[in-house]
């Protein structure tokens, strides 16, 4: 079926319930967006940012790609949190990974995929920095999960290392970049105490005077 009538079904269903809870919530959402937090997580269908942390649209400003990568080429990435830093002066951001992420898995594999095997080049370099301690792992499950862990620890560093970011910081806005990953298992969110709230938290080559 064209119309695939029954996501038009449940939209009808959504929206009715919110409105029932909330009367007045489509209108409040339409004038404004004002989020706190900007969101940037893995394009998996089974991580939804919003419902991971029980936040209504509106409330969480997302990002998602596969891996949640943060590369310094990306535009698209580098546009949205420009917009989130900027414009909706979001207070948090959050790297946010998870266990089982197939572009990790595909990353550590020594195979051919395509064009994707460009963006998970970026994932091989974050290998090979902690190669010795990724081996000494005892099974690929565990190699894996750390390399889930290593690479949003990572990519916290990237979204500090921007301009933008690093901008904000020195015109005094509050803003703390967050390391988080989510076991698809469980549903359990897990905080990897990684948390940068100002320059000074980052190497000393990558600030900006």
């Amino acid at each position: 079926m064209r119309a695939l009538k029954n996501l038009f079904d449940n939209n009808q269903n959504w929206a009715h319930r919110i409105k029932e809870a909330d009367p007045d919530f489509f209108s409040k959402l339409s004038k404004q967006q004002s989020p706190e937090y900007l969101w940037i997580g893995c394009s998996d269908s089974r991580v939804p940012a919003n419902e991971i942390v029980g936040l209504l649209p509106g409330e969480i400003f997302v990002h998602r790609n596969i891996a949640n990568l943060v590369i310094h080429t990306d535009l698209n990435c580098l546009s949205v949190i420009q917009y989130a830093v900027e414009v909706l002066k979001v207070k948090h951001i959050i790297v946010c990974g998870h266990y089982g992420c197939g572009g990790i898995k595909a990353a550590m594999e020594n195979q051919d995929h395509g064009l994707i095997d460009n963006w998970l080049r970026n994932i091989k370099d974050i290998h090979r920095l902690y190669n010795n301690e990724i081996d000494s792992r005892e099974n690929d499950k565990e190699k894996t999960d750390l390399l889930c862990e290593l690479n949003v620890v990572e990519q916290v560093a990237n979204v500090c290392h921007t301009t933008i970011v690093q901008n904000a910081w020195k015109s005094g806005q509050k803003l703390y970049i967050h390391g988080w990953i989510y076991s698809i298992d469980d549903g359990i969110l897990k905080d990897l105490n990684v948390c940068v709230t100002n320059p000074e938290e980052i190497s000393q080559i990558h600030r900006i005077k």
